[in-house]
């Protein structure tokens, strides 16, 4: 079975996979750093997100929608090889709104068109202020980029990409027309894996009790014998911590050398970690499709080797965190492409 295959297959496993970080302090990934192929946000989730969802600040358009006033938003943007095309014709898009295809010169970008008063700046600045509407609209982003790159190489947008109208969609795809082409082959064979390294001290079997003649010698100091195993319990912890540093050190050794880039995501909290324990590391790699199954059982197979620690290896996802060159967005006036700014209308 190919990879693209098995994320038709694992569909109902990406649905599960954060795509939204809602506490992220801004778009962007500013807390992340990647190295290989450009810049870029993790779905995880890896979206994880997993992508940050914060609309940017007010920029080049009303703040106040029209009536009947319609926006184009933006999933992926791919070759225009048939594959898109397909996808538009099997499904649809955010609130149940019909996909299509805009493109030039061989280059295309999988797009809604949507009501400005729920997607104008305003409108949207509040949805993803709720959690459960920020839930839907990205569960329908995220199955939008998994059809799609399941049937092509796509450089997924990040979630509520969103352009004034189609001619600004088009002026993005030829200004940026080289760089995407470039990028597109680059990613063209690869998936993204995510690697996430947990700690969970109550996993580990807590300090030995003190021994007959220690607890007869300590029976006069009740104080001594308490903070004594509180010491032990931290030096427990401490072990524990260090032990954990040392699995995410080998991990990304291994990882590196089947990887083609790594992109550093800040760790997941909270709701967003549902593994139990501390999440310590949360990292993304490129991966080659022939390379997948030896990732796993390479990295995946430090899992359990250390009490207390856990390996988890997720994915295969588009490429979500190695998708936006560097350079391309940020200015939401004139529409360069998926930015800074991704709540804003471009």
């Amino acid at each position: 079975m190919s990879t693209r295959e098995q994320t038709r297959e694992q569909t109902g496993e990406t649905a599960e996979r954060p795509l939204v970080a809602p506490t992220a302090p801004a778009p962007g990934h500013d807390t992340a750093t990647a190295t290989g192929l450009g810049t870029g946000i993790a779905p995880e989730d890896r979206t994880g997100f997993a992508p940050t969802a914060s609309p940017g600040p007010a920029t080049g358009v009303t703040a106040r929608a029209e009536a009947g006033a319609e926006l184009t938003y933006v999933y992926a943007v791919g070759r225009d090889d048939g594959g898109l095309r397909r996808t538009a014709a099997g499904m649809t898009g955010v609130d149940g709104h019909a996909l299509r295809l805009t493109g030039v010169d061989g280059l295309v970008a999988l797009v809604s068109t949507v009501p400005a008063d729920v997607f104008g700046e305003q409108a949207l600045r509040a949805q993803l202020e709720d959690l459960a509407r920020l839930e839907a609209i990205a569960r329908a982003h995220h199955a939008v980029v998994v059809a799609a790159f399941a049937e092509t190489v796509v450089l997924p947008l990040r979630l509520a990409t969103v352009y004034r109208d189609e001619s600004r969609v088009v002026a993005m795809l030829t200004e940026e027309r080289h760089r995407f082409t470039d990028l597109l082959a680059g990613l063209d064979g690869h998936v993204e894996l995510g690697v996430k390294i947990y700690a969970d001290p109550d996993a580990v079997p807590a300090p030995a009790e003190p021994s007959a003649p220690e607890a007869a010698a300590g029976s006069a100091s009740p104080g001594r014998a308490y903070l004594a195993q509180r010491r032990a319990r931290r030096r427990t912890t401490q072990d524990l911590y260090r032990a954990a540093g040392d699995v995410a050190a080998e991990a990304a050794h291994l990882a590196e050398g089947l990887a083609r880039a790594r992109a550093v995501h800040r760790p997941q909290q909270g709701e967003l970690s549902r593994h139990r324990g501390e999440n310590l590391s949360n990292e993304a790699y490129l991966v080659p499709v022939e390379s997948v199954d030896r990732f796993r059982e390479d990295v995946g197979g430090l899992d359990g080797r250390t009490p207390g620690v856990h390996v988890e290896v997720t994915g295969p996802w588009a490429p979500y965190s190695f998708a936006t060159p560097d350079g391309v967005g940020g200015d939401a006036s004139d529409g360069a492409g998926p930015g800074e700014d991704e709540g804003a209308p471009r």
